[in-house]
């Protein structure tokens, strides 16, 4: 129907959003029916919160183009759910997410909300790698046309020179291409909202959605900044921040780039990613002492002095707050005496290198880390190195003749199958619980098991790690104690313990559930054959994804609260990606990732039963 834009959208707004949010959802006190009228005269009702939620959607994307007037398919009103959040993920969101750190790019980032003003402008710094002459020159250019200051790293990064950094934050530059003078950013997508920048283990999340969706360019264009970051920086970093440069992210550099070249076959592109992924896994994570601990198994272990920059105002002072009260404090000046060096606290440094290393691991945060991250052997980041181990083998074996050489050093499959093998054997060792059938993280410091049960413990799954049955069991064991209404929860309530004010909601503990948990048991359970319990597991995520859209106004969060099947979620931080007006343009990164792949395994059966928002109680 053509419908005149502007008059249409103020009088559905004025008749359905009745609390003012700018958006239709199941709480708008409206009458819940609709009259719309096209420029003829002819109307069409449209009735219930969905259906008007996508009229709200279709005229504010028709009222972009500019025009006065537009043609609104009612085939996209009456659009089964799954259809249209598939579509507008692929359509919409990812173009949405995508970024770059070029002139373009860089206009868009001076409005972020992490950027502090200097002097009266707001200015944004770039940092520079010490080699990197393109970037160097390209943003001192571009410093004449925009608020920019460029400074460029020193050749040796340290954790002191990083906390000098502490009060004149940046986002650090990735890759940029020169083409017969002319600079381009490699492009990136980010999280969302809040999260401006390219996160480590979120990108490759990401580009399992974008592979299904066709936008390979993206996927591999996010491997080339891994590439970048790893010769540059060192590791692939947190985040493209200054305050990252000391820490890492969760290791799927190996998995990106295998199924970034399934799609494209470029062996030329392999041997050099290749390349770059060993030197990673051999300067990051296997180096003794730092990473890799005595017993052959990793940690996470982030470089740092302090607290970490980023984290907001008030957020450590549970931590801070009883050595304050016994200087007779008031905890804001004992952590500004303490962050600036006037006052020295050894169990607060010790606090804040496992805090780091929290951060490092993804899982900010969680009380299975608190006060202990770096003392741990975690099961998923054995798992995750394990997976380095068998890609580089079989990489190498199928696609370079079982021959691949840097330098002057010779590596064969067999010398990674060795490695994972070790991995393997020492993993069964210190994480395999036999009597639970259960996988724990270990810590090497007190030289015992954890007994914290994590949705982590399935990720030797997703990894090839566990024979079948060690496979058989987990699934067995592990499924009933974290399975919830709306999918898999991080963890037990009994592990996060009881919650108060004292002890406050961590945002990856019981009753959240996240994106990365649930995509790496869905491929876990396939690696093993678990078919019936694959498709519940999907269909249960999926239908909390489904039915949260339908009521509030296509809403794609950062993270869910599993036990009730809501965005809703009561922890730090919030919940990225439930702040907009008329229409999410973005979703959440591996949210959307999340539905595209578990619409890709579902049966055809269980995505009809989704668009009738069957609630899985009933399904299975």
């Amino acid at each position: 129907m053509e419908v005149q834009i502007k008059e249409t959208l103020e009088r559905l707004l004025a008749q359905e959003d009745t609390d003012g949010d700018k958006k239709i959802t199941v709480e708008d006190q409206g009458p819940k029916s609709f009259l719309l009228e096209n420029i003829q005269g002819e109307t069409y009702k449209v009735e219930g919160t969905y259906f008007l939620s996508n009229l709200l959607q279709e005229l504010v994307l028709a009222m972009e183009t500019g025009a006065e007037t537009a043609e609104i398919p009612i085939a996209h009103l009456e659009e089964a759910p799954t259809v249209r959040i598939s579509r507008m993920i692929k359509d919409y969101y990812w173009d949405g997410l995508t970024r770059t750190m070029d002139e373009r790019g860089i206009a868009a980032l001076l409005s972020d909300t992490k950027n502090e003003s200097l002097e009266a402008e707001s200015i944004l710094r770039v940092y520079v790698p010490y080699k990197d002459d393109l970037a160097l020159d390209y943003y001192m250019q571009l410093k004449h046309e925009m608020p920019l200051e460029v400074i460029q790293l020193p050749k040796k990064v340290s954790p002191k020179y990083v906390k000098s950094l502490n009060h004149k934050p940046g986002i650090l530059s990735l890759k940029l291409n020169e083409d017969e003078g002319d600079v381009s950013g490699e492009p990136f997508v980010v999280p969302g909202g809040r999260f401006n920048e390219m996160y480590g283990w979120d990108s490759y999340f990401e580009s399992i959605g974008l592979l299904l969706d066709g936008r390979t360019d993206l996927a591999l264009a996010m491997a080339n900044n891994f590439q970048y970051e790893i010769k540059n920086y060192g590791k692939i970093l947190n985040a493209n921040r200054s305050y990252y440069l000391t820490r890492t992210q969760p290791p799927f550099y190996s998995s990106l780039i295998r199924e970034v070249y399934e799609k494209t076959g470029d062996r030329k592109w392999l041997q050099s990613q290749l390349e770059t992924a060993i030197k990673e896994y051999e300067t990051v994570w296997m180096i003794e002492g730092k990473r890799l601990t005595q017993n052959g198994l990793n940690r996470y272990l982030a470089e740092g002095i302090g607290k970490p920059p980023e984290a907001e105002e008030g957020h450590f002072h549970h931590e801070i707050g009883p050595y304050a009260d016994a200087a007779g404090m008031e905890v804001d000046t004992y952590e500004n005496q303490y962050a600036s060096g006037e006052i020295t606290n050894p169990d607060l440094d010790s606090y804040f290198v496992h805090d780091r290393s929290v951060r490092e691991s993804g899982h900010d945060t969680s009380y299975r880390l608190e006060g202990n991250c770096a003392d741990l052997n975690l099961v998923e980041l054995n798992a995750f190195l394990y997976k380095y181990e068998t890609d580089f083998a079989e990489l190498i074996l199928k696609e370079f003749e079982n021959t691949f050489t840097i330098g002057d050093r010779n590596y064969d499959s067999e010398y990674w199958f060795q490695k994972a093998a070790f991995r393997k054997k020492k993993s069964d060792q210190y994480l395999w619980n036999d009597a639970s059938g259960l996988y724990f993280d270990y810590d090497h410091h007190k030289k015992e098991q954890s007994t914290f049960v994590s949705a982590t413990l399935f990720t030797p799954l997703w990894a090839k790690m566990c024979s079948q049955e060690q496979a058989e069991r987990v699934v067995k064991n592990g499924i009933p104690l974290l399975k919830e209404k709306g999918g898999i929860a991080s963890c037990t309530e009994e592990s996060r313990g009881p919650i108060s004010k004292e002890r406050p909601q961590k945002q990856w503990d019981y009753p959240n559930g996240w994106a990365p948990h649930q995509m790496m048991i869905w491929k876990g359970l396939q690696n093993y054959g678990f078919k019936n319990e694959l498709q519940e597991l999907v269909y249960r995520w999926l239908f909390m994804i489904t039915k949260n859209a339908v009521d509030y106004n296509g809403t794609i969060p950062e993270k869910y609260d599993v036990v009730s099947a809501t965005h809703k979620v009561f922890a730090e931080y919030g919940n990225v990606g439930t702040e907009f007006q008329y229409i999410t343009k973005e979703g959440f990164g591996w949210m959307n990732a999340s539905f595209q792949y578990g619409l890709s395994l579902l049966h055809p059966s269980y995505i009809e039963s989704l668009n009738n928002l069957i609630p899985p109680e009933e399904v299975f």
